[in-house]
């Protein structure tokens, strides 16, 4: 199983967002580390409110949430197919999970992936105050770790099968078409869509669209000089005006002008 990508990828001005806020990404338990990518921590202490904006993963976030003024709760984030926007203000804190493609399920069995696609449902009767209360770092990460053990996941190949799946596509730059993906796996196409509505959340052609998106974002925060159009080759796209149409519609703006904002 591939190594996940440990960067700020799909975080929208990234060098913004992290003079703001204090944001760390500890590794899960060792026995977590098959279901999990990683926790993500967000602590903020603002003098006026930020708005931040992340192109989200086919990930699922299972996340702790303390706002001022606010009764701190937990939620359940599914896979978000648009630009998530999340406004931050006076104090607060975030304790995330961030689970690896396919590794939800077996936390919850009963119920395909895709049922919790674009929706943020609130968790009753979990308490946040084991992971949001410690002031010290290492025990909010036990905390998670303590509260992910204790609902023993069950192994599940074919949830395995699902993030080794996404692994290739984030890995393999060659991975283009979805019948390629499938025909890999003796799949039909068909058989492979389930398996990600079962187990991701959404189809894999979402998945590479996706992955490409945050691979032009990528370069576009990290270069000064981007030559799109053979940017848009490298990724598989059939000219710059496709990828330009994506990128526009994902993250609002062409990439040619939030390059230039991010070098301004």
């Amino acid at each position: 199983m591939a190594t996940p990508r440990r960067d700020t990828r799909g975080i929208v001005d990234a060098a913004d967002f992290l003079a703001r806020v204090r944001f760390r990404r500890p590794e899960p338990a060792p026995s977590l580390r098959p279901y999990v990518e990683h926790y993500w921590l967000i602590d903020w202490d603002l003098t006026e409110p930020y708005v931040s904006h992340v192109v989200p993963h086919p990930a699922v976030h299972l996340v702790f949430q303390r706002f001022e003024g606010q009764e701190p709760f937990v939620e359940i984030a599914g896979v978000q197919q648009g630009l998530f926007t999340q406004k931050l203000e006076g104090r607060g804190r975030v304790c995330g999970v961030k689970f690896r493609p396919g590794g939800f399920r077996p936390f919850a069995p009963g119920r395909p992936v895709s049922h919790w696609t674009g929706r943020r449902v609130h968790l009753t009767g979990t308490d946040p105050a084991p992971v949001l209360t410690p002031a010290d770092e290492s025990a909010r990460v036990a905390a998670l770790d303590a509260h992910l053990l204790a609902l023993a996941p069950a192994p599940d190949p074919r949830a395995d099968l699902a993030t080794a799946l996404v692994d290739r596509i984030r890995t393999d730059r060659t991975m283009r078409r979805v019948s390629d993906l499938a025909g890999g796996e003796g799949l039909s196409v068909r058989r492979l869509q389930r398996l990600f509505a079962a187990y991701v959340g959404v189809g894999p052609k979402w998945v590479i669209l996706r992955h490409r998106i945050h691979e032009a974002l990528e370069h576009a925060e990290a270069e000064q000089a981007v030559d799109w159009a053979a940017l848009a080759a490298d990724l598989g796209y059939a000219d710059q005006a496709h990828l330009v149409r994506d990128f526009t519609a994902t993250v609002g703006v062409p990439p040619a002008t939030y390059a230039r904002h991010r070098a301004a």
